[in-house]
């Protein structure tokens, strides 16, 4: 099988119109699919069907010290699957880096990715829906692609539905609410305005477009986000103007969901492996609740040479929960070291025995430190493919300020304060990480 030489990267074409790219960092091996980065593991610990192609199972399975899990059937939803689909534009995820002033903005549905394609309603991996026939009557010939819809909060309900294939009824109560037209050339607007023109012709009762407004600013982007979420609603997309359909994921649309911020206390560290191999791994935290989990992510060098102390509070980054109440996708934001902190320390901290053999982490480094000195400005840029955007960072005493956005723009600037500078530096040095991670480099 072939490998990746330390440093070395190598593309492999998925499900997506950009290729993945797959790397060897110090022994750490990644890969841009989402499958890899959406786990919630270490990522020396992380794998992917690509890079199990690349090096073969017995190589990730040495690599990652435990037996890989079963390939399993591509579902619903599956960002990876799709390759026998309908040829469907896929999203990315909005990082604050693009200013989306002027673009169209509209509602995320809860509902089921349906593609029309003149005859009959397609999942994403092909799969056809079997809708009662006075429910698609008056649909063009011409594809359509839109999303399967009841209401808010109703995703289950839609899902048992569209999946029944004795075309009952209970059609009745769906939508097929239409925000696209695949085959048609023309820019966005255009194919918008086919949408329209086409439907209502036909006077549908269950085919409606989707509804879409201009997107005036940062400030109305976060107001209408507020108002959906409000509502029960997933969150937000936005169309780039005069952008054209293409398969795959693409720049042209972006999801906007808002990330929440939780705090759990640390109940063991987990000894990394391959480049962290001798410092931390991840912490095994705790909710309030007693719900225990991992975070593995969003940590500095310096941090997992010195992580948090067993029984110390941290706060981290979550997208939403899981079925099962944990927190999907975390990533360690900082070390809590405040008043409130100080005042829970008498009280009692549920901390998980631990062996003697367990790695032993050095303590956190004091504010004295070169790390919390702070003052210097740093810079960063990452150029790739559409994507053209900066990312700067500087620290003074407790405050840390980033500015970002498109290069050739003054971007926007937020400032965080911290009770100490050790605190500070710390936030920066986690924050410089994540981002040579995501691949951005120091100018």
């Amino acid at each position: 099988m072939p490998d990746l030489a330390d440093g070395e990267s190598v593309e492999m074409q998925g499900s997506a119109r950009a290729p993945y790219v797959l790397k060897n960092t110090g022994g750490v091996y990644s890969c841009s699919c989402p499958a890899w980065r959406n786990q919630s593991v270490a990522i020396e610990r992380r794998t992917c069907k690509h890079l199990r192609k690349l090096r073969g199972d017995a190589a990730e399975t040495e690599r990652v010290g435990s037996a890989l899990p079963a390939r399993k059937p591509a579902v619903e939803g599956d960002d990876e699957a799709g390759d026998k689909g309908p040829p469907l534009l896929l999203a990315h995820v909005w990082e604050n880096d693009i200013d989306l002033a002027g673009w169209w903005m509209s509602e995320k549905l809860d509902g089921v990715r349906a593609y029309w394609d003149g005859e009959r309603f397609l999942s994403r991996l092909g799969n056809e829906f079997h809708a009662p026939d006075w429910f698609a009557e008056g649909l063009p010939k011409s594809p359509l692609d839109g999303e399967l819809w009841i209401e808010r909060k109703s995703f289950q309900q839609t899902v048992s539905i569209v999946r029944r294939q004795d075309k009952s009824d209970h059609w009745k109560q769906i939508r097929y609410l239409v925000f696209d037209a695949p085959a048609q050339a023309e820019p966005f607007e255009e194919r918008m305005k086919f949408i329209f023109d086409t439907l209502a012709s036909a006077h549908l009762k269950y085919a409606h477009p989707h509804e879409h407004q201009r997107c005036k600013s940062l400030e109305h982007l976060q107001c209408e986000l507020q108002r959906v979420e409000a509502l029960g609603g997933e969150g937000l997309m936005l169309r780039q103007p005069e952008s054209k359909y293409e398969a795959g994921r693409s720049m042209t649309l972006l999801k906007v969901k808002n990330f929440h911020d939780a705090e759990a206390v640390v109940l063991d560290h987990v000894a990394g492996k391959g480049r962290h191999k001798g410092r931390l791994g991840a912490l095994v935290v705790q909710l309030p609740d007693g719900t225990e989990f991992s975070v593995g992510t969003g940590f500095s060098d310096k941090q997992r040479e010195s992580p948090p102390a067993v029984g110390s509070t941290i706060t981290f980054r979550y997208q939403e929960l899981s079925t099962g109440g944990v927190p999907r996708f975390p990533s360690f934001v900082r070390a809590r070291n405040d008043a409130e902190a100080a005042a829970q320390v008498a009280a009692p901290v549920a901390v998980r025995p631990t062996a003697e053999s367990k790695t032993k982490v050095a303590p956190m480094a004091d504010a004295t430190s070169p790390a919390a000195s702070g003052g210097a400005k740093r810079y960063f840029e990452f150029v790739e493919g559409t994507s053209s955007k900066f990312w700067e960072i500087t620290v003074q005493g407790t405050e840390v300020t980033v500015r970002f956005g498109r290069i050739g723009t003054n971007g926007q600037t937020q400032t965080k304060t911290f009770p100490d500078e050790d605190r500070a530096a710390a936030h920066a040095a986690k924050l410089i990480d994540e981002k040579t991670g995501k691949g951005y480099v120091e100018k």
